[in-house]
């Protein structure tokens, strides 16, 4: 079943992760939505942090799951932006690579059912 989750990025600009290689490039809504859609249908983000990682064969293999279905949406809100990501995938994945991406600098504002 999928979920939808409404974000905010109050700041844009501010909106990165710790590991810059890991990070949001973007500061535009759209280009935001496209990074974020990619890291959830593709594992690529997710095995670039493993990879990182002291034990990377330790890492639980449930982070890496990707839904090749996921959709986000962007649109520009005087400063911010606003996500609408619509993904299978458990919250705890979705909420560790928006860590990667953004960092704390996100708010999660609702989630529904699809």
């Amino acid at each position: 079943m999928a979920t939808r989750f409404y974000l905010r990025l109050p700041d844009p600009k501010r909106a990165r992760g710790d590991d810059p290689g890991l990070a949001f490039r973007s500061d535009g809504a759209d280009g935001l939505a496209q990074e974020l859609e990619s890291a959830l249908r593709r594992p690529d983000l997710f095995e670039r942090w493993r990879a990182q990682q002291d034990d990377p064969d330790a890492v639980d293999p449930s982070l890496g799951a990707s839904d090749p279905q996921a959709r986000v949406t962007g649109e520009p809100h005087d400063l911010s932006v606003d996500l609408v990501a619509t993904t299978s995938l458990p919250g705890a994945v979705f909420r560790h690579r928006l860590r990667l991406l953004a960092g704390s600098h996100w708010e999660l504002r609702d989630v529904r059912a699809a």
